[in-house]
C-alpha cells in the first residue's frame, strides 16, 4: 500500500451548488489547495477533480468529486483503487445536519449519520474504516425540509462566519495530514462553535 494521504471534500459539482450548505466539504478542500499551493485536475482515472503535492515530507492528494453528491462513492473508490490508497490515510470532510453551524467533528470512522455521500463511499468502499470531519450545518427541524434545506445558500448570519468556519476545518485537516488523528482530535473536538476551546 502507498502512505499516500487523501483528503476527499463532499458536494455537488456546478455553479448552482457552489455555495451551498451541502456543499461545505468542496469549500474547505477548495480552500485546503491554495494553502497548500495544490492545482486542481480533471482526473483520467476516477469521476473528480485531482490535487497532488507534498505537505511536509508527505505525499497528499486531494479529490473532489464530480458525481454529485448520493453517488460520491463511484469517485472515491477508483481513486482508491488507482492510488493503493489504506483506508486509515483517507479523511472525508462533509456537512452534517445534527451539529449547529460552526460546530465540527472529527471521528476515525462510523456510521454515515444519514448523509447520503457517506452511505455511496461505505458502501462502495465496503467498510466504514475511514476519517470523516463533520462540519454542521444545523438543522431545519422537520426532516421534510431536509433537502430544500441543504441545497440553499447560508443565512446571512452564517454567511459572516463561514469564512472562519472554513479556516478552522482548513486547520483541522492539515493537523490531521502533520500530527495525525489523536492530534487533530484533542485540539478540535474540544472547541465549541467559535473556535475557543
Amino acid at each position: 500500500m502507498s502512505e499516500l494521504q487523501l483528503i476527499v471534500g463532499l458536494g455537488n459539482p456546478g455553479k448552482d451548488y457552489e455555495y451551498t450548505r451541502h456543499n461545505l466539504g468542496f469549500l474547505v478542500v477548495e480552500q485546503l489547495a491554495k494553502e497548500l499551493s495544490f492545482r486542481f485536475k480533471k482526473s483520467s482515472f476516477t469521476k473528480g477533480f485531482v490535487a497532488e503535492g507534498q505537505f511536509e515530507g508527505k505525499d497528499v492528494a486531494l479529490l473532489l468529486p464530480q458525481t454529485f453528491m448520493n453517488h460520491s462513492g463511484l469517485a472515491v473508490k477508483p481513486m482508491v483503487q488507482h492510488k493503493n490508497i489504506e483506508l486509515s490515510n483517507i479523511l472525508v470532510v462533509c456537512d452534517d445536519l445534527n451539529l449547529d453551524f460552526g460546530q465540527m467533528r472529527l471521528r476515525p470512522n462510523g456510521s454515515d449519520g444519514g448523509h447520503n455521500g457517506l452511505t455511496s463511499i461505505n458502501e462502495l468502499l465496503e467498510s466504514k474504516e475511514y476519517a470523516r470531519l463533520r462540519m454542521g450545518i444545523g438543522h431545519p427541524g422537520h426532516k421534510d425540509q431536509v433537502v430544500d434545506y441543504v441545497l440553499t445558500e447560508f443565512s446571512k448570519e452564517e454567511k459572516k462566519d463561514l469564512d472562519n468556519f472554513i479556516e478552522q476545518a482548513t486547520t483541522c485537516c492539515l493537523v490531521w495530514l502533520r500530527d495525525g488523528m489523536n492530534q487533530a482530535m484533542d485540539q478540535f473536538n474540544r472547541r465549541n462553535k467559535n473556535g475557543k476551546e
